[in-house]
């Protein structure tokens, strides 16, 4: 039997066919039917319904190894019959399982090359090399599969992401809209567009673009559903609507899985980003912490680990403090898989949070201005890093450097003409500075958003 992506399987019968074209659409779509691989690998004795139902717990961001994954792996072991794709898919999880990357990157690409309508092992590479910071790497890899899969929408909105993330928005927005042609609901396409026009600055395009796709979303998982709307909320406070942008953290953002690593750092971004605004966000903060205790050692991922850090101890939970203290440790773990990132980007990253947590504001541009280039290293997308540079910003203008805060400023209102928190906190900064026309054109600008 053959799967959706026309690659060959060793699967017997229609129910554990159906289990691994849900694992397959779910995974590359983000689809909620991708949990059905777990009720199938309960009775079935097929080693690839064990390998997807491995893999589906190694992406579940726990923070550890799961158990379940390792039992998947084990009942994948003792089935019999794999064919050399699933064999070599099967050597993919059990390399993640003992955290060897570089290996489960090597065996993915030798599979590639052999099957390269193995969108799955696709996936998986470039979640890995974004994690890690590899945009090119990202979009390396996708060139093995263009030839047989360039008809596929999932195809195309990865190879869109990946363009993306190298800042190649020409290509990125033609891969995307591909994708769209082939199927309109195609939702990484739909997010690969809106990440195009956020940084191009097409405020009002990206609001316009998004919400004619909002009633597709209810059918994504966790991750893509929040994000998505994180993305839109991006764009509203663009446009001075923070109120809207609230809203959508209440009755989007934070409204599904509070226990996901990416629903938490999302929720943790955008709370920063609307206070960073001027909003007063009430007992935010102390709910969503709540759900953090739980990652006071969770250091497996540095970007999202550096959120959790930012949720704690703005409300001041003494996890922060572990959580810090986590850090310090990986920093100096040179065995580690993740020392590099954390020695070298992670630490300065996290104190810089912690002080800027802590209304230390003095404290914040010394320890950011040394890896302010480097942040790519912890991986997440260019937009999600900008948090940082917001971070940046605010300690600028509350230390009172305002000449090097203009420069960041109007830097940004190169992109983004009409921003309305750029625009404002230049206004302030002209005023300051006895410059009442600049002030006024800022303000106008602002009004103009």
């Amino acid at each position: 039997m053959q799967d959706i992506l026309g690659n060959a399987t060793t699967v017997q019968n229609e129910q554990d066919l159906q289990a691994i074209n849900d694992f397959i659409e779910g995974f590359l779509g983000y689809n909620q039917c991708i949990i059905n691989i777990l009720a199938a690998a309960e009775t079935s004795h097929n080693g690839l319904v064990h390998i997807y139902a491995g893999l589906l717990w190694m992406l579940s961001e726990t923070g550890e190894i799961p158990q379940a994954a390792q039992q998947y792996a084990k009942n994948a072991m003792a089935a019999t019959g794999l064919n050399a794709r699933e064999q070599l898919l099967l050597q993919t999880l059990t390399f993640w399982l003992q955290a060897d990357m570089a290996r489960v990157r090597q065996t993915l690409q030798t599979l590639l090359r052999q099957w390269p309508r193995d969108l799955v092992a696709l996936k998986i590479h470039q979640y890995d090399d974004f994690n890690n910071g590899r945009f090119l790497e990202m979009l390396r890899v996708t060139e093995l599969c263009h030839s047989a899969a360039a008809n596929n929408a999932y195809f195309q909105g990865m190879r869109a992401f990946a363009f993306e993330q190298c800042h190649l928005f020409d290509h990125a927005e033609h891969a995307a809209r591909q994708a769209l042609a082939i199927n309109p609901k195609e939702a990484w396409a739909q997010h690969a567009l809106a990440h195009i026009m956020l940084t191009q600055g097409r405020i009002e395009e990206g609001v316009s673009f998004l919400s004619a796709h909002t009633q597709e979303w209810g059918r994504l998982t966790s991750f893509l559903y929040t994000h998505l709307w994180w993305h839109k909320a991006l764009f509203h406070i663009s446009l001075d609507q923070q109120d809207v942008a609230l809203a959508i953290y209440d009755e989007h953002c934070w409204a599904r899985d509070r226990t996901f690593s990416q629903d938490q750092a999302g929720a943790v971004s955008l709370l920063l980003r609307l206070e960073l605004t001027g909003v007063a966000v009430g007992t935010r903060w102390q709910e969503l912490s709540d759900y953090l205790v739980v990652r006071q050692q969770d250091v497996s991922q540095p970007f999202l680990t550096l959120h959790y850090l930012y949720g704690l101890l703005r409300a001041h939970k003494p996890e922060g403090d572990l959580l810090l203290n986590a850090i310090r440790h990986a920093a100096a773990q040179k065995k580690s898989n993740l020392h590099a990132a954390w020695h070298e980007v992670g630490l300065a990253l996290a104190d810089a949070l912690a002080a800027h947590a802590q209304e230390r504001y003095d404290a914040v541009l010394p320890l950011l201005d040394p890896v302010m280039g480097r942040i790519d290293q912890i991986g997440g997308s260019h937009a999600q890093r900008d948090l940082f540079e917001q971070v940046a910003l605010d300690a600028m203008l509350r230390t009172g450097r305002n000449s090097r805060a203009q420069q960041v400023l109007e830097t940004r209102r190169l992109v983004a003409p009409y921003d309305a928190p750029t625009n404002k906190a230049l206004a302030e900064i002209y005023e300051k500075s006895g410059l009442s026309m600049l002030a006024k054109e800022a303000r106008d600008r602002s009004l103009f958003a």
